[in-house]
Order: structure tokens, then C-alpha cells, then sequence
């Protein structure tokens, strides 16, 4: 039993670091992006593009990684893709032209994609191989990645501002923990796609779909009402993150120094929540964390904007941030459970919410009132809750 537990906390840790170096690089570079628009002489609307073609990159990468996963494997493809955003960093540091970084950053949103979709691959595998919740702890290591790249931009840019030498740091962190971690990964992770469900006929298995043998295949309902569900969670995240600071400003009359609050107690409490929440996945089932938490997020952020003022606006942000934190890790294990093309469209569909979703809500805004664009990230979340009954989310015991 021991081996068991060790082989266990071995391939947990390891597929963690996945996770980790995800937000690690991320979060480097873009702490970094004064720097890049100084060096480069970039004007607002072009660092716009700049930040618009990475996600472009990662959201359209479905195709290639659903392919790539068939023909390498989770654990190779992961591998390949960390070691590929390590080597973006480098070439970030030397880029000598504003198109070159264009595509620069566009394969980083591709490795991003490739990252994304292979490492909860394998945390999904791992629950199904050892019977243990394990993915929301996942996704809490990726918000302490990028914790700690905050940490070392702040330490490296003290000592000097140069972009290669603190590139080329994280470059060297990057790559030893991936090659470190690299034996821990699970080696076979098919177990972890199934059908969604055996005894329904009407949701075919990604076997009994028309594909090629390494083709796509079409998506199930069922995987298309995941990722909505995503796609409308990632919509709820992103816009807490970009408008919540203006809302307390603009909306709520919060003082300027306490404005950056809203950020920080989303950011608190997910990563509180998705440390526990993987005991309420045991306790409770998937399908009930996601379709309550996502409904407590859009009820609790309602009444908040109904009731006005900054307190009710703080305790309606720490709703969000509670009810919200699980349905990514839920979802994610769900569509892996339905093979690595529905992982790839769900994946796909995330980013293009967490894309697209804040830049609605500023037209929405716009037109309206933030009061009004924030009402519709409450509705989001709610749709999610809706989502969520048309999902068979699995259970342990299904494996």
C-alpha cells in the first residue's frame, strides 16, 4: 500500500510542476511587458495585438493539439510543449523587431495550448489510475507558479533590468523542473477517455464517431455543452480579473489604494478554494460543486451590484472567486473522460472566453454602465450552473 501511496504523491507532484511551469511563464513575461513595449517602442493598440495574438494562438491551436495528443501521448506532448515555452522566453529576450515577436508570441500561445490540454491529461489520469481527486490542487499550483514568477521578476529586475538575464533565469528554472518531473508522468493515460456515457445511445463514444484512425472527431452534445460551460466559467475569471479594480473605483466609490482589493480577493479565495475543493469533489460529486458554486458566484455578485457600495462589492468578488474556482478543474476531468479531442475543444473554447469575455463586457459597459457589464459576468456564471445539468460529470467510482 505504501508503494502504491509513493508512486502516487510521485506522479502528483510531478504533473503539479506541469502546472506550476504553466504559470510561471506566463506570468514572466508578461511581468515584463513595460520592458518589451520600451524596447520594442510599441503604441497601446499594438501591445494590444501583441497580448491578442498569444491567445489567438492558443485559441486555435485545437486542431494540432488534438492530433498531437493521439500521435505523442500526454506525457510527451507535455514535455515538448513546456520546453517549447522555456525556449520562448529566450527568444523574447533577443527579439529584434515587433513582427518577429508576433510570431513569437503566436507559438507561445500554441505551447500554451498544447501545455494546457496535456497536463490535464494527465492530472485526470491520475484520478482515474489511483481512484484520488486530485485536479483542482493542480490548478491551484498554476496561481503559485505565477506567484512566484511575480516574486523573481521583483527580485531579478532589483539587481538588474536587462530582459535577458532575467529571461534566461526563468528559461533555466523552466527547463530543470520539466526534465526533473519528466520520470513522474504517467506513461499511459488512456484509461482516462471513455464514453460519456455507455447506456445512452445518443452520445456516441469518440471510437464511434467518424474520424480518421488519427483524425478529429465531431463533438457530442455532451461536449459541446462542456464547453460552454467553460467557455462562460473562463468568461466569469477573466472579467473579474480586468474589470473588477474599475468597478470598486468607478462604480462602488472605493478609494484609488483600495481599488486593487478586487483582484486580490478573487485571486485569495480560488486559491483557497481549489485547496479544499478537491475534498468537497469526494464529499459532494462534481456535478454539485460546479452547479452551486457557479450558481453561488452569479447570485452572490447580483445582490452585490443590487445592493451597492464597496463591502457588498468585496463580499459579491469573494463569492465569484469561492464559486468559480472549481468548475475549470471539474470540467477539464469531464472532457478528458471523452478522449482527447473533446479535452482539445473544451480547452479551445475556455480560452476563447477568457479571451473574449472581457472585451464584451467593456462593450456591454460601454453602451450601458459597468454596473450593467458586470451583471452580465453574474449571468455567466449562472449559465454555467444551467450548463452543468447537461453534463454527466464522472465520479471515482466510474473508473
Amino acid at each position: 500500500m505504501s508503494g502504491v501511496r509513493d508512486e502516487y504523491r510521485r506522479s502528483q507532484v510531478a504533473i503539479a510542476a506541469l502546472f506550476c511551469c504553466l504559470g510561471f511563464q506566463y506570468a514572466t513575461w508578461v511581468s515584463r511587458i513595460p520592458a518589451l513595449k520600451t524596447r520594442l517602442d510599441l503604441s497601446e493598440a499594438e501591445l494590444g495585438l501583441l497580448l491578442m495574438v498569444c491567445g489567438a494562438g492558443a485559441a486555435v491551436s485545437f486542431p494540432l493539439v488534438a492530433i498531437l495528443t493521439k500521435r505523442l501521448g500526454s506525457r510527451r506532448l507535455s514535455v515538448l510543449s513546456a520546453l517549447a515555452l522555456a525556449a520562448v522566453l529566450i527568444a523574447l529576450s533577443v527579439t529584434p523587431s515587433y513582427p518577429v515577436t508576433l510570431l513569437i508570441v503566436f507559438f507561445d500561445g500554441v505551447a500554451v495550448g498544447c501545455l494546457n490540454v496535456a497536463m490535464n491529461a494527465q492530472a485526470a489520469a491520475l484520478e482515474v489510475r489511483y481512484r484520488r481527486t486530485t485536479m483542482a490542487r493542480m490548478h491551484a499550483t498554476f496561481s503559485a507558479g505565477s506567484l512566484f514568477a511575480a516574486l523573481l521578476a521583483s527580485g531579478v529586475t532589483s539587481f538588474s533590468s536587462a530582459l535577458p538575464a532575467h529571461f534566461g533565469t526563468a528559461t533555466v528554472l523552466v527547463a530543470v523542473v520539466v526534465l526533473a518531473a519528466r520520470p513522474g508522468l504517467l506513461a499511459e493515460d488512456r484509461k482516462a477517455a471513455g464514453p460519456s456515457d455507455p447506456s445512452d445511445p445518443s452520445e456516441p463514444s469518440e471510437s464511434s464517431g467518424k474520424q480518421g484512425r488519427r483524425g478529429l472527431t465531431l463533438p457530442t452534445r455532451v461536449t459541446i455543452w462542456m464547453g460552454l460551460a467553460m467557455a462562460f466559467g473562463t468568461v466569469t475569471e477573466g472579467a473579474m480579473n480586468d474589470w473588477s479594480a474599475l468597478y470598486l473605483k468607478d462604480s462602488a466609490g472605493a478609494a484609488a489604494e483600495l481599488a486593487p482589493l478586487g483582484i486580490a480577493v478573487v485571486s485569495v479565495m480560488m486559491v483557497l478554494a481549489r485547496l479544499f475543493a478537491d475534498g468537497w469533489r469526494t464529499k459532494w460529486g462534481d456535478e454539485r460543486i460546479v452547479r452551486a458554486g457557479s450558481a453561488l458566484a452569479g447570485a452572490g455578485l447580483a445582490v452585490a451590484l443590487l445592493a451597492g457600495g464597496v463591502v457588498p462589492a468585496l463580499l459579491g468578488f469573494a463569492c465569484v472567486g469561492l464559486g468559480i474556482a472549481a468548475v475549470t478543474p471539474c470540467v477539464y476531468v469531464a472532457a478528458a473522460r471523452q478522449g482527447s479531442d473533446a479535452l482539445a475543444l473544451v480547452a479551445a473554447m475556455g480560452t476563447t472566453g477568457l479571451l473574449a469575455g472581457p472585451a464584451a463586457i467593456g462593450f456591454i459597459a460601454n453602451g450601458t454602465s459597468l454596473v450593467w457589464g458586470m451583471g452580465a459576468v453574474a449571468v455567466s456564471a449562472l449559465v454555467v450552473s444551467a450548463c452543468s445539468t447537461r453534463i454527466r460529470f464522472p465520479s471515482l467510482a466510474d473508473a
